[in-house]
């Protein structure tokens, strides 16, 4: 992906979350220089992972096959190990009409999938066998407080306002219909570089060329800039 598309989809993206009353914290809007001498202040940013993260999962074709995220708070596996500290996370998404997030699962991490505005989220389920999925086997969700079973591959639609809990043994994929969905993620602590196993192998990241300079860096710039 192009670091020009990258700048792109960070502005457009930046303009459709505002259309929907959410702002992001004030360290997202940081020039590259800026948010490094941010960071000096504030490591959190960087040692857990805060703010922009757009992915094509290395398949260049972001419009069909990718996500836009930003991470706005994580706490640390230390704090699980401990048992006390910031032991949640939250992501914004947004996933474009019939842009697909791949079929994947979470080794430990527990999420909340929420619908907070745009068009119908619409989610592709499976259970875990213990040696990948099993379509055989129903799909056992929360859904608003509220027990529902599906059959193996069977969809959930969430409109907006309505939210799926969802364990790591439950597959998942999902995209946006009647338009860009503006969603929340609610999570314990997660670390998108280990707890991520995906069905088809494919990258977490993407790999991004330097054609312009980048307007905001991206979660998986840190290591090299910060």
């Amino acid at each position: 992906m192009d670091r020009s598309t990258v700048n792109e989809i960070i502005a457009e993206s930046d303009a459709f979350i505002r259309s929907h009353g959410v702002h992001l914290p004030p360290f997202a809007y940081l020039s590259p220089d800026a948010l490094k001498a941010h960071v000096a202040e504030a490591p959190s940013i960087r040692d857990r992972f805060l703010g922009w993260d757009i992915t094509d999962y290395g398949q260049g074709r972001f419009a069909d096959l990718g996500l836009f995220l930003f991470t706005t708070r994580n706490g640390l596996q230390s704090n699980i190990a401990q048992g006390n500290g910031m032991l949640y996370a939250e992501k914004v998404m947004i996933s474009d009409e019939h842009q697909i997030s791949p079929m994947h699962r979470h080794i430990t991490k527990t999420e909340d999938i929420i619908n907070r505005g745009g068009g119908d989220l619409v989610l592709e389920l499976f259970t875990d066998g213990g040696d990948g999925i099993d379509p055989s086997l129903p799909v056992e969700v929360v859904s608003d407080g509220r027990q529902i079973t599906l059959k193996g591959g069977e969809h959930l639609r969430l409109s907006p306002g309505e939210s799926v809990t969802l364990e790591p043994h439950t597959w998942h994929a999902f995209w946006g219909e009647g338009g860009k969905v503006l969603i929340v993620e609610v999570s314990n602590v997660n670390d998108d570089r280990t707890d991520n196993i995906f069905r088809d192998p494919i990258g977490r990241f993407s790999q991004v060329v330097e054609d312009t300079d980048p307007t905001h860096l991206l979660v998986s710039d840190y290591e090299k800039w910060l």
